[in-house]
This record gives C-alpha cells, sequence and structure tokens, in this order.
C-alpha cells in the first residue's frame, strides 16, 4: 500500500467512497435530517473543502482508500467496500498514524457504528467515552453522539 495526498483528479472518486461509506455505517444510527443532508453532491464539496488534509491509499495504483487529518484529529478514515476485511485497513490505520502530530491524537466514531469501534479498538486506540459534536452538513452543523477515541503515538 502507498499513502499520497489527495489531488483535485481524486475528488470523484473519494466523494463516492465517503457517501456509500457514510450511508453503510451511518444511515441506520443517525438522526434522519442529518442523512438528509448526505447527499453525493455535499460528499463532493466535502472532499474539496478537506483536500488539503486528505491522503489517499493506493494498491496498484487503485485508490482504496483515504483518511483526513485536521490538526491532531484523524478527521475521516474510510477504505472502499470491495478491500474491507482484507488487511487494508490495518495497514492504512498504521500509515495514517504515522501522519498524525505527536504525542496524541483523537478520532470521533458515532456512537452505534460498532465494527468501526471494534477496529479503533484492535488498532489500539482508547474509547474516553460520549460526547456531542456539531457535525457540519449542507444545512449547517447538526449534533451527533459519538465516542471519542484518543490514542498516545
Amino acid at each position: 500500500m502507498q499513502i499520497r495526498k489527495a489531488t483535485q483528479e481524486d475528488i470523484g472518486t473519494l466523494a463516492q467512497m465517503w457517501h456509500e461509506g457514510w450511508h453503510v455505517a451511518h444511515g441506520a444510527i443517525v438522526d434522519v435530517e442529518l442523512v438528509r443532508t448526505r447527499t453525493l453532491p455535499e460528499f463532493t464539496a466535502r472532499t474539496a473543502a478537506h483536500l488539503d488534509q486528505t491522503h489517499v491509499a493506493l494498491i496498484d495504483g487503485a485508490i482504496v482508500g483515504f483518511f483526513m487529518v485536521e490538526g491532531d484529529e484523524l478527521y475521516q478514515f474510510y477504505v472502499s467496500g470491495a478491500h474491507q476485511g482484507r488487511g487494508a485497513a490495518r495497514t492504512m490505520m498504521s500509515l495514517a498514524e504515522a501522519v498524525l502530530p505527536r504525542p496524541r491524537a483523537w478520532l470521533a466514531c458515532t456512537v452505534g457504528n460498532n465494527r468501526a469501534a471494534a477496529f479503533y479498538l484492535k488498532c489500539g486506540w482508547q474509547n474516553t467515552g460520549e460526547v456531542v459534536l456539531e457535525m457540519e452538513s449542507a444545512q449547517g452543523p447538526l449534533p451527533v453522539r459519538v465516542w471519542r477515541f484518543e490514542k498516545a503515538l
């Protein structure tokens, strides 16, 4: 696996991956108002807005995942459905952790996203409790209950 900074040419692929992955992981566990805002055009705009913080993961030249780093936060972390369960996420997490600033990083995991939470725990992240965060959306910030995970790097 190789990691590189995202480019303008990646926006469509990343937005589609984010859109699909978000709806699979979050569609049934967050407020319906947030689900309604999560359209492909919204993910395209969000991808473009966060492009400078985005890294793509490649296997044999094809994008298999991406992550976004904002300060000391692992802001987004997605692996394509075709590469889930094949070790790509674990490798990508190691590479993401190398990009995160030291000495400590954090990430938010939506309460109820048990698959992601179990993965973060396996990677050595600690669940420090539940908080409410304002999530960006096309309609403005919307509150979402999340588990805050932290890790000493």
